[in-house]
């Protein structure tokens, strides 16, 4: 039976809100948990990230900076909660545009029998797009597409994704998006040697 934990997921500073419900197994490495949270936002996974839990941070180190973040695949998300007792977790992506998640940690259960993990349970709020500037540009750029009279509506438009609805998550797609990699973290069977 895996032990999972249940989080609520927070893109701070958003108007509308943007936010996702997960189930992830508690031994889940901090470097699947980013790419859970990149599937589930609808990101690209194009730029650095950390998660942090009061002042230590986790993430991918570079060798030529020696003052950088824990190495995110060597922890687990039971390992920091065990470590540090935050029950409140912080995923930073893209440091220029300054994205940061607030992720709390709701609830530790058995994971149903015969499921796979994670689960994106639901969400509400689209994704913004990459590099539209953090929540301050992507505030302008609502604004901007939402006005045809605005001065830079046209060159947001074409910018931006098409049709863009800061209210539809497609929640069906980003959990298509997570169910694979749940699917291909799943555990292999052994096959069963034949006798001679």
């Amino acid at each position: 039976m895996t032990i999972i934990a249940k989080l609520a997921v927070t893109l701070e500073d958003m108007e509308p809100p943007v936010k996702r419900r997960l189930e992830v197994p508690f031994d889940i490495r901090l470097d699947r948990l980013h790419q859970v949270l990149q599937a589930a936002f609808g990101w690209t996974d194009s730029h650095l990230w950390q998660i942090t839990a009061g002042d230590v941070g986790w993430g991918i180190p570079d060798p030529d900076w020696g003052d950088g973040p824990l190495d995110g695949r060597k922890a687990t998300l039971y390992d920091v909660i065990e470590d540090t007792g935050a029950k409140t977790l912080v995923y930073h992506y893209d440091f220029g545009d300054g994205w940061e998640h607030k992720i709390k940690v709701t609830g530790i259960t058995d994971g149903g029998a015969g499921e796979i993990y994670p689960h994106l349970v639901d969400g509400e709020g689209r994704g913004p797009p990459e590099d539209v500037g953090g929540p301050w540009g992507y505030g302008e750029f609502l604004e901007a597409i939402a006005d045809p009279n605005h001065e830079e509506h046209e060159s947001w438009i074409e910018w931006g994704p098409p049709d863009f609805n800061p209210n539809d998550a497609s929640i069906e797609d980003l959990q298509h998006n997570v169910r694979r990699l749940a699917q291909r973290w799943r555990p292999r069977q052994k096959k069963k040697a034949t006798p001679e």
